[in-house]
């Protein structure tokens, strides 16, 4: 069977589309017509080589929704459903090894140095070769953690639930608010949004969310903050003082950085009450130093300073949940729609922020 994919051949070039002639199916393996594939900010970096995890040539997209059109003997899912031939799913985009130390000690599986991630670290000269979500069709290794989901739901509002949602869930699993939390969120894009529904669903009774975009702001309201700074139009200073008068002069309980940048990192960490944490979820890739005073903001304060590196199979699980929980809202986060073909266009798309998620239906 030949199938058709969008592939990063050159760091900083278009993508190009190429045919692929997909291997029998070993033991497990699930092949699977695309039903949608989110375009991810992470994407972006990848295709301007600023991450490093990335090997060429890749087909890229680690964020999909897929009907079933065969599986090689039984698989079944996380739920414990035997798959068959039209269900639709969505999966875990990382396989740990499940043999490592973190893996097995530290039970940390989104820590395994072994961590293989569709899109991400599995080029396209490996079998079963269409190893990303930019494509017709894909293979879906046996060691895959798939869930089914109703058929009438709308694939494109569930991709973002296997990285930006899976991520944030990850980061309230590491540190989760106390009900009555007053909330700080660093940028209104997929992860800001996520981090919003989640901090309410747990019970924060303010959420701040500080943006770029009008528009993004506003979704951000929709889904629950209580307070929206634009930072184009406040002063650093006159964000401060907006956040200590909501906080009684004390400061947010919790902050979550969902920029990547770290200028975000040396504003926010300030505004972080003694006591507080300060959670970090939006560095994808490597942009250099944030300059903290230690003392000062960090062990005179007893902050706690929480990392988040991608996700598991739970984490999968509690973003789905959340969005199908509310699926006309997530609705509103997919601004534009592609095909296939126009994936250097929805890349485009991303890179300028004109989409807050870009989606592609093959």
């Amino acid at each position: 069977m030949k199938t058709k994919a969008m592939v990063l051949e050159q760091f900083n070039q278009p993508l190009v589309l190429r045919e692929f002639e997909l291997p029998a199916l070993q033991p497990g393996e699930v092949l699977i017509r695309m039903e949608a594939a989110g375009v991810c900010g992470s994407d972006v970096h990848m295709l301007r080589g600023e991450d490093p995890r990335t090997p060429l040539p890749i087909i890229l997209g680690h964020e999909g929704v897929g009907r079933v059109l065969e599986v090689n003997g039984e698989k079944r899912t996380v739920d414990g459903d035997m798959l068959k031939r039209g269900d639709l799913i969505i999966w875990n985009r990382g396989i740990s090894c499940h043999k490592c130390y973190h893996c097995a000690v530290l039970q940390e599986p989104s820590l395994c140095k072994n961590r293989q991630i569709y899109g991400i670290n599995r080029p396209s000269t490996i079998a079963p070769y269409v190893n990303g979500c930019y494509a017709q069709e894909m293979v879906l290794t046996a060691e895959t953690d798939i869930f089914r989901v109703d058929a009438a739901v709308d694939p494109a509002i569930l991709v973002s639930a296997s990285c930006s949602g899976a991520t944030v869930a990850h980061a309230f699993d590491l540190h989760r608010p106390n009900f009555g939390d007053t909330v700080l969120i660093q940028g209104p894009g997929p992860l800001g949004v996520y981090a919003v529904a989640f901090a309410k669903k747990f019970g924060a009774q303010e959420i701040i969310v500080i943006g770029g975009s009008e528009n993004r702001l506003q979704t951000c309201r929709d889904f629950g903050a209580t307070l929206v700074l634009n930072r184009n139009r406040m002063s650093l200073e006159e964000r401060r003082e907006a956040i200590l008068e909501k906080t009684r002069g004390r400061g947010v309980d919790c902050a979550i950085e969902a920029v990547g940048q770290p200028a975000a990192v040396e504003e926010g960490i300030k505004l972080v009450r003694s006591g507080g944490a300060y959670v970090s979820i939006g560095f994808s890739q490597p942009p250099g130093e944030c300059r903290v005073d230690f003392f000062k903001e960090v062990v005179s304060k007893n902050l706690k300073i929480q990392g988040v590196w991608v996700s598991a199979t739970r984490h999968t699980w509690q973003a789905m949940r959340l969005v199908l929980e509310r699926p006309e809202q997530f609705g509103q986060m997919i601004t534009h729609r592609f095909a296939l073909t126009e994936a250097n266009e929805a890349l485009q798309v991303m890179a300028q922020r004109d989409a807050l998620k870009a989606v592609l239906v093959p």
